[in-house]
């Protein structure tokens, strides 16, 4: 349990009807919350913050459609979360609690086998008609349909349904216990069955670019396809004075700029074209974010600390692929690259390697295994490589003694192993078939780093190329799998739950959307993330969190990278912000806690 978790004030309960019900303005995992159901505003938002102004903002690549929540093709990017709202909404500074945005009250069931939510009467959809319960309804079985995207049924399989009790209260009934069932429930975005109704939720042609009604802060004013589109806050937005969003989303429109090069885009934010960027790419943090309008002041970067699960960010093989499929040939191309000279000579030493997939938080595993978490894997010891039990989780080093010189003999020998030599001048396998693949990449930014990768997996007589292509290509193929390797983050929580069994588990390695990229199909890794799905302590969690990170990390799915506990920030002069900074989050979601300057003159103040 984190520190934070343990001085959170203690979450009020009281009896519902007959049925033993415990209801609350707000909900969490561990039963604790920070925030009284009195709260007026989250700690990390300014009761200074006033509305008005606009913002620009940039994307990378394009979209042809209008629905989020689909698998084919792609929607604007800010859709979902400007437009669309959910039953509850997650604090920023608690690693797991929600309170009630369009669900006053949250009754869960002391059998955990429901919930109910009471739909606040003041909720509206942006054409001004009620959201009612069986919106929330349709919006559970659409979710769960094969309308939309895999990962949704997928996240949700666990909600067996949904019951309209009455005018106010919708219940959600489980298949199963789960400690963290309710809130996801909870996150389910409410669409507006009538909109759905009249327009086809699948809708293609002019239909799949009609904008969406959903009961968020802003609506679609302007777009044109694949070049921009503007949010317009909604002068009606119901929630405007409500405690979960009271200080936020604070501009009157927000504007997204459409380009094809993240190299561009910051000419153009330096040009003054757009008005914020998070900068993800370490040389342009070091030498495209300085000049003179960074001199005078006219723009800023800084860094945000957070304390986020880093997750894990690697090159990723695609072990569907015959030449990916022995685990030794996949911990060779582990060794052939050399983050010490990376990160030294590319990216000026601001990175720490990853060494776990729950990067910079508790739940990765260090040290050899014990207690709860060494009972987990025992079971399967046959089954497991011996250094589970036998290595703490280590990336290598070319600073060791004989340095990459030494990784790739190391490297050499596993591929022998492998069946993989020298012939002819090139690696080739017994039937003398050349071992040759392909980098997949979707950012140019990401050539400089493999071209040093490529030309170490060359001495071992590698056959690699490395190709950037358009960004829609580019995630048709990897919903497909249509790749060798690619760069992919696996993005964690401190609360993991459902969305593993989406990344790694063997039910999902076929599924066409999934993010189980690797195509891992382990029964041992399929036990592991049940475990963490049906933790009911914060103790079990952790252990099987530890315990799947072990199994992940010796099945060499993929080439450990590298992660920042900061947020590297740029933006234009002209903004105002909270003097708190939030603990868990993304740099979009502290950006939609400030206002800007000129707005703070007028006399709307919330």
């Amino acid at each position: 349990m984190s520190p934070l978790v343990s001085s959170l004030v203690t979450l009020f309960f009281f009896v519902f009807s007959a049925t033993t019900l415990h209801a609350a303005h707000g909900i969490s995992i561990d039963g604790l919350l920070k925030y009284a159901p009195d709260f007026k505003q989250f700690d990390y938002v300014s009761r200074d913050a006033a509305k008005g102004g606009k913002l620009s903002l940039h994307d990378i690549g394009s979209f042809d459609k209008m629905n989020p929540f689909t698998l084919k093709g792609t929607a604007p990017f800010g859709l979902e979360m400007f437009v669309f709202e959910p039953l509850a909404e997650g604090s920023l500074d608690e690693p797991f609690a929600e309170y009630g945005l369009i669900a006053r009250d949250i009754e869960l069931a002391e059998d955990r086998l429901s919930v109910t939510f009471t739909i606040n009467e003041e909720a509206r959809f942006s054409d001004n008609t009620v959201v009612t319960p069986e919106d929330v309804r349709f919006s559970l079985e659409t979710l769960k349909s094969d309308k939309v995207h895999p990962f949704y049924p997928y996240y949700y399989q666990d909600i067996k349904e949904a019951k309209v009790l009455d005018a106010h209260r919708v219940q959600f009934l489980f298949n199963r216990p789960n400690r963290e069932l309710h809130m996801i429930a909870a996150q389910i975005p409410v669409m507006s069955k009538a909109f759905y109704e009249k327009h086809p939720f699948t809708g293609e042609g002019a239909e799949a670019m009609v904008a969406p009604i959903g009961s968020g802060p802003y609506v679609v004013s302007q777009f044109s396809r694949g070049k921009f589109i503007t949010y317009k806050r909604n002068p009606n937005y119901w929630a405007r004075n409500h405690p979960v969003r009271k200080g936020m989303y604070n501009f009157d429109t927000i504007t997204i700029n459409y380009y094809k090069d993240q190299v561009v885009a910051v000419e153009a934010f330096k040009a003054g074209e757009f008005d914020f960027m998070m900068v993800n790419i370490a040389k342009q943090w070091a030498r495209d974010m300085v000049g003179k309008r960074f001199d005078t002041g006219a723009l800023i970067k800084k860094t945000y600390p957070h304390q986020n699960n880093a997750g894990m960010q690697g090159f990723l093989m695609n072990s569907r692929r015959p030449i990916f499929q022995d685990v030794r040939v996949r911990q060779a191309l582990g060794l052939a690259f050399d983050f010490q000279w990376t990160n030294k000579s590319l990216f000026y030493d601001q990175y720490t390697r990853t060494s776990s997939f729950f990067s910079n938080s508790y739940l990765a595993a260090t040290g050899l295994p014990s207690g709860l978490e060494l009972s987990y894997l025992e079971p399967f010891r046959k089954e497991l490589p011996a250094e589970v039990f036998t290595s703490p989780l280590t990336p290598p080093d070319s600073t060791d003694k004989g340095g990459l010189r030494n990784n790739l003999r190391k490297a050499r020998k596993l591929l022998q192993d492998a069946g993989w030599t020298i012939q002819k001048g090139a690696l080739r396998n017994k039937e003398g078939k050349q071992f040759r693949f392909e980098i997949l990449l979707v950012s140019p930014s990401f050539e400089r780093v493999m071209a040093p990768y490529v030309r170490n997996l060359k001495k071992l007589g590698m056959e690699v190329d490395y190709r950037t292509i358009d960004p829609a290509l580019y995630a048709d193929r990897i919903q497909n799998f249509d790749f060798d390797m690619t760069v992919h983050v696996y993005g964690q929580s401190l609360s993991p739950g459902n969305e593993q069994k989406n990344s790694w588990h063997s039910e999902s390695a076929d599924r066409p959307g999934s993010k189980n990229l690797a195509g891992i199909k382990n029964p041992v890794v399929d036990v592991m993330v049940e475990k963490i799905i049906y933790a009911e302590t914060q103790e079990e969690l952790t252990a099987a969190c530890k315990a799947l990170d072990r199994i992940l990390w010796y099945g060499y799915y993929l080439v450990p990278n590298w992660y920042l506990n900061v947020h590297r920030i740029a933006y234009h002069n002209s903004f105002l912000q909270p003097d708190t900074l939030p603990l868990y989050y993304n740099h979009f979601q502290l950006l939609m806690t400030w206002w800007n300057k000129e707005s703070a003159k007028d006399n709307d103040r919330e």
